[in-house]
């Protein structure tokens, strides 16, 4: 057998080492680019479930889960945003968005939407949650529907679906105040509130309270509200709201959209009182009854003027308006106008003109109708024109009301 023996000088031996190193350390990294993208491990995937609450008359939460089919190394993040359906922001809910961020190892985040209360009559009402732009993860379920469910009753404001409405723009006028009643609550700069019994029931020896916690804003209305409860001496409370030295007009046309109450006893009025009331007093100040109506006709309104040097020396004209096939103004919007002029006045229902006021109808008293005016919107209790409710009548009792505009 021969033996062969081969000699590397201590160089060579180096340079055999490191190409060997090299080849291995190419060949691990091709064998890396060569994994099958199958072996690599599967970003999380989020999910949104549906949440459902019951309005109460208070705000109160929706809370939508929000999971991660897994846990993940990583942070994790996903952008929400509220998106409306029959459900309307800040009428129904407060909109909201945002980021979640899963820190690792996490799998449930919650979204809370408020729900804002009221004690409207409605149907059932949803909205959706929709997540976007995942970070480390992938979408599964992406949106969610939110369910709000009715919890009020009949007994509870019913506001009607139906009714007579009037545009937002008219030829040849501007509109130069409205309140649409979009708010939270009443618009302090706009209306302030009488309180109390007034002098002698207000003059007409009304029964009611007057505070300021039956008029409240609910759903994009103004609602006034008559109740049966004691208060300040008194059975009845109410409301009486007005612009008097914050807001008032002289001329244009004033368009009030509104769903009247009814029942013995009860007296409903949109009305506009002169600014000068707080220095001349009434009725040298001036009185325009855009719209009144005693409960026990609740087919009937009534527009009317007043009048004269002071009192007792008092003069009102008015006419009424009355409608057909035994309709009621309970049952749907009406929208009560005034196209007030210098020197004349003019009433319309549903633009239906029915009463129209000039000057030299005044004869010799002083005709106060072209300054400045403020509005009172209130519902009286009793009183000498319609008479105390008595066991037919039913509370609490509502005037709901969508808009009033003036134009000029």
């Amino acid at each position: 057998m021969m033996a062969v023996c081969i000699n590397f000088k201590i160089d060579d031996m180096k340079t055999y080492v490191f190409t060997i190193c090299l080849f291995c350390l190419l060949a691990c990294s091709q064998a890396a680019k060569e994994t099958p993208a199958e072996m690599l491990p599967e970003p999380p995937e989020i999910s949104i479930s549906d949440a459902e609450v019951t309005e109460a008359d208070s705000n109160n939460e929706m809370v939508f889960s929000v999971q991660l089919s897994k846990a993940s190394d990583e942070l994790v993040q996903v952008k929400y945003d509220v998106q409306e359906g029959t459900a309307t922001a800040a009428f129904d809910y407060v909109s909201t968005l945002g980021t979640l961020v899963f820190q690792p190892g996490e799998t449930e985040k919650t979204i809370s939407v408020s729900i804002i209360g009221d004690n409207v009559l409605e149907v059932d009402e949803s909205f959706k949650v929709l997540l976007s732009e995942p970070v480390q993860a992938v979408l599964l379920l992406s949106e969610a529907v939110g369910t709000i469910r009715n919890d009020d009753t009949s007994d509870d404001i019913v506001v009607p679906a139906m009714g007579y409405e009037t545009p937002k723009s008219y030829a040849g006028k501007t509109l130069v105040w409205q309140d649409e009643f979009e708010a939270r609550r009443l618009n302090l700069d706009d209306w302030g509130y009488d309180i109390g019994t007034g002098s002698n029931g207000w003059g007409n020896n009304e029964l009611q309270f007057y505070t300021d916690e039956n008029a409240t804003l609910q759903a994009g209305y103004l609602v006034i509200e008559a109740r049966e409860e004691s208060v300040g001496g008194r059975k009845y409370t109410s409301s009486r709201i007005k612009t008097q030295a914050k807001k008032s007009f002289t001329f244009g046309r004033i368009d009030i959209r509104a769903v009247l109450p009814e029942g013995q006893g009860i007296w409903p009025a949109l009305w506009m009182l002169g600014e000068k009331f707080a220095t001349v007093s009434w009725p040298a100040c001036g009185e325009m009854d855009i719209m009144e109506l005693v409960g026990h006709q609740p087919d009937k309104v009534h527009g009317t003027v007043h009048y004269g040097n002071s009192f007792p020396n008092h003069r009102y004209v008015g006419q009424s308006f009355q409608l057909t096939d035994q309709a009621k103004f309970s049952e749907k919007f009406h929208v009560f106008s005034l196209v007030w002029e210098k020197d004349k006045i003019q009433w319309y229902v549903d633009d239906q003109l029915f009463f129209e006021f000039t000057r030299n109808m005044v004869g010799s008293s002083p005709y106060p109708f072209n300054e400045d005016f403020f509005f009172i919107f209130n519902i009286a209790v009793g009183g000498n024109w319609p008479g105390s409710p008595d066991a037919s009548t039913r509370f609490p009792q509502r005037m709901i009301v969508d808009y009033v505009r003036v134009f000029q």
